[in-house]
């Protein structure tokens, strides 16, 4: 009998790197983090180095996580106090 292979969806973040580039990483695999020059490549490269990860989980007898729901991430927008200094994060 045949094997079908499944799809899972995971979320990633993708954080503009200071020397350019996207940062990426996976809030379910800690420790499974990639980069790319531009965001299509981040998200190529996610997808490369995540299909990697489970493989090596599969390899090593262990569990594949898989969640019923994802988180939302959204902005939030506030008021600043007036005598609030703002400095720019990276």
């Amino acid at each position: 009998m045949k094997k079908t292979k499944q799809i899972l969806e995971y979320s990633a973040i993708f954080e503009p790197a200071k020397e350019g580039g996207y940062n990426v990483l996976f809030p379910s695999f800690p420790g499974c983090i990639t980069f790319g020059r531009n965001f299509e490549e981040a998200k190529l490269k996610a997808k490369e180095i995540l299909e990697l990860w489970l493989e090596e989980l599969a390899h090593q007898g262990k569990k594949v996580p898989v969640y019923k729901h994802r988180p939302i991430i959204d902005d939030v927008c506030v008021n600043l106090p007036r005598n609030a200094k703002i400095v720019c994060a990276q």
